[in-house]
Protein backbone atom coordinates (compact mmCIF):
# COMPACT_ATOMS: atom_id res chain seq x y z
CA UNK A 1 0.00 0.00 0.00
CA UNK A 2 1.31 3.43 -0.68
CA UNK A 3 1.29 5.73 2.30
CA UNK A 4 2.78 9.16 2.16
CA UNK A 5 3.86 10.68 5.45
CA UNK A 6 7.18 12.36 6.16
CA UNK A 7 8.19 11.42 2.62
CA UNK A 8 7.81 7.67 3.13
CA UNK A 9 5.97 5.61 0.53
CA UNK A 10 5.19 1.92 0.67
CA UNK A 11 2.98 -0.30 -1.44
CA UNK A 12 1.12 -3.42 -0.42
CA UNK A 13 -0.44 -5.84 -2.84
CA UNK A 14 -2.04 -9.24 -3.14
CA UNK A 15 -0.70 -10.68 -6.39
CA UNK A 16 -2.84 -13.84 -6.17
CA UNK A 17 -6.07 -11.85 -6.22
CA UNK A 18 -4.77 -9.04 -8.37
CA UNK A 19 -5.51 -6.29 -5.82
CA UNK A 20 -3.20 -3.40 -4.99
CA UNK A 21 -3.69 -1.13 -1.98
CA UNK A 22 -2.12 2.30 -1.93
CA UNK A 23 -2.53 5.92 -0.97
CA UNK A 24 -4.92 7.66 -3.33
CA UNK A 25 -3.57 10.16 -5.83
CA UNK A 26 -5.42 12.90 -7.68
CA UNK A 27 -5.97 10.40 -10.51
CA UNK A 28 -7.87 8.09 -8.13
CA UNK A 29 -10.30 10.72 -6.85
CA UNK A 30 -13.01 10.11 -9.46
CA UNK A 31 -13.00 6.35 -8.94
CA UNK A 32 -12.97 6.70 -5.15
CA UNK A 33 -15.85 9.16 -5.25
CA UNK A 34 -17.86 6.76 -7.42
CA UNK A 35 -17.37 3.92 -4.90
CA UNK A 36 -18.45 6.20 -2.05
CA UNK A 37 -21.51 7.65 -3.77
CA UNK A 38 -22.68 4.23 -4.92
CA UNK A 39 -22.38 3.05 -1.31
CA UNK A 40 -24.34 5.92 0.22
CA UNK A 41 -27.11 5.49 -2.36
CA UNK A 42 -27.32 1.69 -2.52
CA UNK A 43 -26.02 0.33 0.82
CA UNK A 44 -26.65 3.17 3.27
CA UNK A 45 -29.73 4.29 1.32
CA UNK A 46 -29.41 7.83 2.59
CA UNK A 47 -28.39 9.36 -0.72
CA UNK A 48 -26.00 12.29 -0.72
CA UNK A 49 -26.57 14.50 2.33
CA UNK A 50 -24.25 17.54 2.33
CA UNK A 51 -23.83 17.77 6.11
CA UNK A 52 -22.75 14.11 6.23
CA UNK A 53 -21.01 13.61 2.91
CA UNK A 54 -19.32 16.90 1.96
CA UNK A 55 -15.92 15.18 2.18
CA UNK A 56 -16.92 12.88 -0.71
CA UNK A 57 -17.20 15.88 -3.00
CA UNK A 58 -13.87 17.37 -1.88
CA UNK A 59 -11.71 14.29 -1.33
CA UNK A 60 -8.49 16.17 -2.01
CA UNK A 61 -9.25 18.88 0.53
CA UNK A 62 -10.52 16.40 3.10
CA UNK A 63 -7.92 13.65 2.83
CA UNK A 64 -5.14 14.16 0.29
CA UNK A 65 -3.87 17.59 1.39
CA UNK A 66 -4.00 17.54 5.23
CA UNK A 67 -0.82 15.92 6.57
CA UNK A 68 -2.52 13.86 9.28
CA UNK A 69 -5.35 12.58 7.06
CA UNK A 70 -5.23 10.00 4.31
CA UNK A 71 -7.32 8.23 1.71
CA UNK A 72 -6.43 4.70 0.69
CA UNK A 73 -7.74 2.86 -2.34
CA UNK A 74 -7.77 -0.76 -3.44
CA UNK A 75 -7.44 -1.26 -7.17
CA UNK A 76 -8.26 -4.25 -9.32
CA UNK A 77 -6.57 -3.55 -12.59
CA UNK A 78 -7.14 0.15 -13.17
CA UNK A 79 -10.45 0.27 -11.28
CA UNK A 80 -10.86 1.63 -7.76
CA UNK A 81 -12.93 -1.02 -5.98
CA UNK A 82 -12.54 -0.07 -2.30
CA UNK A 83 -11.75 2.96 -0.18
CA UNK A 84 -10.81 3.82 3.39
CA UNK A 85 -9.83 7.07 5.06
CA UNK A 86 -8.56 8.70 8.25
CA UNK A 87 -9.87 12.11 9.26
CA UNK A 88 -8.43 14.15 12.12
CA UNK A 89 -11.62 14.90 13.99
CA UNK A 90 -13.81 13.02 16.38
CA UNK A 91 -17.60 12.70 16.49
CA UNK A 92 -19.54 15.90 17.08
CA UNK A 93 -22.36 16.48 19.56
CA UNK A 94 -25.06 16.80 18.51
CA UNK A 95 -26.00 14.55 16.75
CA UNK A 96 -23.76 12.13 18.68
CA UNK A 97 -24.02 11.73 22.46
CA UNK A 98 -21.98 14.38 24.28
CA UNK A 99 -20.04 11.83 26.30
CA UNK A 100 -18.95 10.05 23.11
CA UNK A 101 -17.75 13.36 21.64
CA UNK A 102 -15.90 14.13 24.88
CA UNK A 103 -14.19 10.73 24.84
CA UNK A 104 -12.95 11.20 21.25
CA UNK A 105 -11.92 14.86 20.87
CA UNK A 106 -10.81 16.27 17.53
CA UNK A 107 -7.07 16.55 17.10
CA UNK A 108 -6.17 13.47 19.13
CA UNK A 109 -8.75 11.17 17.53
CA UNK A 110 -8.11 9.42 14.24
CA UNK A 111 -11.55 8.66 12.84
CA UNK A 112 -11.75 5.80 10.35
CA UNK A 113 -14.33 6.49 7.68
CA UNK A 114 -15.47 5.72 4.13
CA UNK A 115 -14.37 2.08 4.40
CA UNK A 116 -16.39 0.87 1.44
CA UNK A 117 -15.92 -2.12 -0.87
CA UNK A 118 -17.87 -2.70 -4.06
CA UNK A 119 -20.18 -5.73 -3.60
CA UNK A 120 -18.53 -7.84 -6.29
CA UNK A 121 -15.12 -7.41 -4.60
CA UNK A 122 -16.14 -8.28 -1.04
CA UNK A 123 -14.82 -11.33 0.81
CA UNK A 124 -11.27 -10.79 -0.44
CA UNK A 125 -9.98 -9.27 2.82
CA UNK A 126 -9.91 -5.74 1.44
CA UNK A 127 -11.76 -4.08 4.32
CA UNK A 128 -9.53 -5.74 6.94
CA UNK A 129 -6.42 -4.76 5.02
CA UNK A 130 -7.64 -1.17 4.78
CA UNK A 131 -8.37 -1.01 8.51
CA UNK A 132 -4.92 -2.40 9.33
CA UNK A 133 -3.18 0.10 7.07
CA UNK A 134 -5.25 3.05 8.27
CA UNK A 135 -4.35 2.18 11.84
CA UNK A 136 -0.67 2.04 10.90
CA UNK A 137 -0.99 5.43 9.20
CA UNK A 138 -2.56 6.97 12.32
CA UNK A 139 0.21 5.56 14.50
CA UNK A 140 2.91 6.96 12.21
CA UNK A 141 1.20 10.34 11.85
CA UNK A 142 1.78 11.16 15.51
CA UNK A 143 -0.47 12.96 17.95
CA UNK A 144 -3.34 10.51 17.77
CA UNK A 145 -4.26 8.67 20.97
CA UNK A 146 -7.37 6.81 19.80
CA UNK A 147 -8.88 5.16 16.72
CA UNK A 148 -12.63 5.74 16.47
CA UNK A 149 -15.37 4.83 14.02
CA UNK A 150 -19.12 4.47 13.87
CA UNK A 151 -21.25 2.22 11.71
CA UNK A 152 -24.84 1.79 10.68
CA UNK A 153 -25.92 -1.71 11.76
CA UNK A 154 -28.66 -1.67 9.11
CA UNK A 155 -25.97 -2.18 6.45
CA UNK A 156 -25.64 -5.95 5.85
CA UNK A 157 -22.46 -7.33 7.39
CA UNK A 158 -21.25 -4.03 8.87
CA UNK A 159 -21.96 -4.68 12.54
CA UNK A 160 -20.46 -8.20 12.77
CA UNK A 161 -17.41 -7.04 10.81
CA UNK A 162 -16.65 -4.24 13.24
CA UNK A 163 -17.47 -6.33 16.30
CA UNK A 164 -14.82 -8.81 15.13
CA UNK A 165 -12.15 -6.09 15.22
CA UNK A 166 -13.19 -3.32 17.58
CA UNK A 167 -14.59 -2.60 21.03
CA UNK A 168 -18.13 -1.21 21.32
CA UNK A 169 -18.27 2.18 23.00
CA UNK A 170 -21.95 3.04 22.53
CA UNK A 171 -24.85 1.31 20.79
CA UNK A 172 -27.33 4.13 20.25
CA UNK A 173 -30.14 1.66 19.74
CA UNK A 174 -30.07 1.16 23.51
CA UNK A 175 -30.43 4.88 24.26
CA UNK A 176 -33.81 6.45 25.07
CA UNK A 177 -35.51 7.00 21.70
CA UNK A 178 -32.87 4.96 19.88
CA UNK A 179 -30.59 7.89 19.06
CA UNK A 180 -29.41 7.74 15.46
CA UNK A 181 -29.40 3.94 15.55
CA UNK A 182 -25.65 3.77 14.97
CA UNK A 183 -22.92 1.97 16.92
CA UNK A 184 -19.70 3.68 18.04
CA UNK A 185 -16.47 1.65 18.24
CA UNK A 186 -12.86 2.07 19.29
CA UNK A 187 -9.94 0.09 17.87
CA UNK A 188 -6.55 -0.41 19.51
CA UNK A 189 -3.91 2.04 18.32
CA UNK A 190 -0.98 0.15 16.76
CA UNK A 191 2.50 0.94 18.08
CA UNK A 192 4.21 3.70 16.08
CA UNK A 193 6.46 2.35 13.37
CA UNK A 194 4.59 -0.93 13.00
CA UNK A 195 4.14 -0.47 9.26
CA UNK A 196 5.91 -2.86 6.87
CA UNK A 197 7.37 -2.25 3.42
CA UNK A 198 5.30 -4.94 1.74
CA UNK A 199 2.46 -7.25 2.69
CA UNK A 200 -0.14 -9.48 1.12
CA UNK A 201 -3.82 -8.97 1.85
Amino acid sequence: MSSAIAGATTERSAPADGYVLRTATAQDVGGARAVMLDTVYHDLRSGYVPRWHADIIDLEGAYLLPRRCTLLVALHGDEVVATGAVRDRGPQAPPNPQWVADRFPSGTTAQLCRIYVRPEHRRHGLARALVRELGDFAARAGGYTSLYLHTDPAVPGAEPFWRSMAHEVCDERRLPGGGQGIVHFELPMPPAGDGHATSNI
